[in-house]
């Protein structure tokens, strides 16, 4: 009997191909979302006054169903460890933490939000695999990039500390450039095309300056872009080769072995 009730309960639980399944997955989306909303909007100082009760009412019982949550996940697969240390394993745990660390320490309440990533689970229950796909393509491309990027950043980095010890030396503490980390902030915000304005030149030689760091920003905003791009036009290619010899589709992972339409060997 026990037995049973652990399988219909794993199927529940882990399983989206059942009704019962489908229902409890989009349950708990819905709780994540209140629990996030909830915490959100305690943030803010005049509903937090009003319904401040509320809020914490609501955040108990979700972080209690949460974690009974958790330990039935826990129960009913048998593979604990695995799951465990899983991503979604790890995820589920984390966000639980931050509703008992705040007996402890006042304002931890408001780590919750990393429940937003317990979300990521809509690709599963609404099988968008395609958007999986899609991630894993991007994420490939990215480490494929990751040399470059790092030389391209270490570019940056070296940059704007020469820029801002210029800016130092030419403005000075008087025109707010009070110190070096200071004045390489105003380089960063300046070279990303923020501009927040706190601090500003306001000699000639300083205006010329900036006016070249803030051209350089726009080339250097589509220096990434360019990079990522090429990688992600190469691994395209790459899918588009690995074409099925029966039946002619094209578009398999790169660590496939067999045909996802017709089952041959590629």
């Amino acid at each position: 009997m026990a037995q049973k009730l652990r399988q219909r309960l794993y199927i529940i639980i882990f399983g989206t191909d059942t009704p019962a399944g489908k229902a409890f997955d989009v349950g708990l989306l819905i709780a994540i979302l209140l629990s996030i909303i909830a915490v959100m909007l305690e943030s803010v100082p005049s509903l937090q006054q009003r319904y401040g009760a509320i809020f914490s009412i609501t955040e108990l019982i979700l972080t209690v169903a949460f974690t009974l949550e958790y330990i039935t996940r826990i129960y009913v697969t048998e593979r604990k460890r695995k799951y465990i240390f899983s991503f979604y394993g790890i995820i589920d745990l984390l966000s639980l933490l931050p509703t008992y660390l705040s007996l402890f320490f006042t304002g931890t309440q408001y780590l919750l939000v990393i429940r937003a990533l317990r979300l990521l689970r809509v690709f599963r229950i609404l099988k968008l695999g395609r958007f999986v796909g899609e991630g894993e393509q991007l994420g490939r491309a990215l480490r494929a990039s990751r040399h470059k990027i790092t030389v391209f950043l270490g570019s940056v980095v070296t940059m704007v500390m020469i820029m801002g010890t210029v800016m130092y030396l030419v403005e000075g503490g008087e025109n707010g450039f009070t110190s070096i980390p200071r004045s390489v902030y105003w380089a960063i915000v300046t070279l990303t095309t923020v501009g927040y304005g706190d601090i500003a030149p306001q000699t000639i030689l300083g205006q010329t300056i900036a006016s070249l760091v803030m051209i350089m920003g726009y080339a250097i905003i589509a220096v990434p872009t360019g990079i990522v791009t090429v990688e992600l036009g190469k691994d395209r290619k790459k899918q588009e080769k690995r074409t099925c010899s029966e039946c002619g589709n094209s578009g398999h992972s790169s660590d496939a072995l067999y045909c996802k339409y017709c089952g041959a060997q590629l």
